[in-house]
């Protein structure tokens, strides 16, 4: 109660001083999120906050529908061949970029050429999960409006990686370096770029050229504002019709506001510690070598009370995750690892671990980005960590310049706490984070052979039920050798204005196409 009493004195005194600020025009929708996009060039970004703006920038070649569905965009229809490994796509036509140059099918092989690019360097979402799991190799064009994707192999979920992939025009970036790219980027989608004021504001109007998915509004300004606490005050003053993120204590404050209300959502992102056994960790000793010991990391899922940091720290009851599926689409029968501290310090004995004379078993440094849903469960679970001798230093990093670079690069941790987006349509999307013992999103450097040889027995296999028997052996591999400490599904709270009619999405992606004022 004193912690709730507390957030609304916060809160209300922030209401004070926004109150001052200009509420949006009819035609304006405005988005507050805690976190800044790092780049605008499509090939780089890799971040849902970045994403949510790309979603409006650039169209592509199939969408993903709330539902998990996967539909026509910038292509009227695909075909995929006999042996799975190219999927030919067919162009609407009359299609063209926000700087007027048509986009065909010359500018969809571009777009994934440029990302493929060696020199380029890139490391988004595109190059880096997208083309690993899905097995790319090249693109070539079959006639102006018709383009083929070529990968090494058949893959179930080729189509839906594809439609992650943002379409954009070959001249316009051709004429522009890396550096202008990142910053004033060409859209293919339904809203064009106008401004971008870093770590404040990013701008975009609506492109009236592109007719294959309406707007509801004219104008589109997404509001940077780290702290939940401000979005919240924000939101209240009616200067911002969608918060981001709503902190779980401020969840009364909104909804007896009269003004906005909080709409909670059971998200996709699967939150969890990685472990990272990569070679930036060879010469660490101590935490660092005893984390490769597969019995190791099983002792350590029985010392994180994960339902009690979800209903002290999320205001709300989760299951623990089995692995790295949503359910519905989880292993049928794997149960959770209980929290059983007694039976983790016993594992722990039985590996060689004991406590020595100062109780201590060994150190480890676990780094979590800060001002993010998941940052206060990081501190609870160096906390656990502890109690049962793994002495913990929990570290704190910004999001943009310290933790992505080093997540990315593999050299995060040796614990580092993360969310990563997950699906409600496909056990394989969500596993394809570790398509390949090298691949660019296997951020622990997990190398399982059961796991790897399973993507390979995919490929072989087109019945569902020869699939879904394959996905649960790896899964199993997945639970038994745990590259993931694992926790919870991130539930997720939007802020959303009374004048607004607009429904959050499972998958954190900040859609609002479809949004209108009521």
């Amino acid at each position: 109660m004193r912690t709730r009493f507390i957030a609304l004195i916060a809160t209300l005194s922030l209401i004070l001083g926004a109150a001052l600020a200009q509420a949006p025009a009819d035609d304006t929708l405005v988005i507050a999120q805690a976190a800044d996009a790092t780049s605008l060039d499509p090939a780089s970004i890799n971040s849902i906050a970045a994403d949510n703006i790309a979603k409006h920038l650039w169209a592509s070649l199939l969408e993903i529908t709330p539902e998990g569905e996967i539909v026509p965009y910038l292509a009227e229809r695909y075909e995929v061949s006999d042996d799975g490994t190219e999927l030919t796509f067919h162009l609407y036509e009359g299609l063209q970029c926000h700087d007027g140059e048509p986009l065909t099918a010359e500018d969809v092989v571009y777009t994934f050429q440029r990302a493929a690019d060696p020199a380029n360097a890139f490391t988004g979402n595109t190059p880096g999960f997208i083309f690993n799991s899905l097995g790319y190799v090249d693109a070539r064009v079959d006639g102006p409006l018709t383009a083929t994707i070529i990968t090494n192999q058949y893959s179930a979920i080729a189509a839906g990686l594809i439609a992650e992939v943002r379409i954009h025009c070959r001249e316009g970036y051709e004429a522009m370096s890396l550096d202008q790219a990142s910053l004033t980027p060409i859209g293919s989608g339904p809203y064009r770029f106008v401004e971008w004021v870093r770590d404040e504001r990013l701008v975009l109007e609506r492109a009236p050229e592109f007719t294959l998915r309406e707007a509801g509004f004219d104008r589109i300004v997404w509001r940077v504002i780290p702290e939940a606490s401000t979005r919240a005050a924000e939101l209240i003053a009616g200067n911002v019709d969608i918060a981001d993120a709503v902190s779980p204590d401020q969840i009364d404050v909104v909804d007896n506001s009269g003004r906005a209300t909080v709409r909670p959502v059971s998200g996709t992102s699967r939150v969890h510690v990685g472990f990272n056994m990569g070679a930036a960790f060879d010469d660490v000793p101590g935490g660092a070598q005893a984390i490769r010991d597969t019995a190791v990391r099983v002792a350590l899922q029985y010392a994180v009370d994960v339902p009690t940091i979800c209903q002290t720290l999320l205001a709300t009851d989760c299951d623990r995750a089995t692995g790295m599926v949503n359910p519905p689409n989880a292993h049928p029968t794997l149960e959770p690892y209980p929290f059983d501290p007694e039976r983790a310090e016993r594992l722990l004995d039985e590996a060689g671990y004991p406590r020595g004379a100062d109780g201590v078993r060994f150190e480890l440094a676990l780094q979590v980005p800060s001002g993010r849903a998941y940052t206060d469960a990081a501190l609870a679970i160096g906390q656990y960590l502890s109690d049962i001798g793994v002495q913990t230093d929990v570290e704190l990093q910004d999001f943009g310049s310290v933790f992505v670079p080093a997540l990315v690069g593999k050299t995060a941790g040796p614990l580092f706490v993360v969310a990563t987006g997950g699906s409600i349509w496909s056990a394989q999307y969500d596993m394809a984070d570790l398509r390949a013992p090298d691949g660019a999103t296997n951020y622990p450097s997990w190398n399982n052979e059961t796991w790897f040889a399973g993507w390979d027995r995919l490929a072989q296999t087109r019945d569902a039920a020869e699939q879904d028997a394959i996905v649960n052996e790896m899964l199993e591999a997945f639970y038994n050798d745990p590259p993931w400490l694992m926790l919870y599904f991130q539930p997720l709270y939007y802020g959303v204005s009374e004048r607004l009619d607009w429904e959050p999405r499972r998958d954190a992606r900040i859609v609002v196409t479809n949004a209108r004022l009521r």
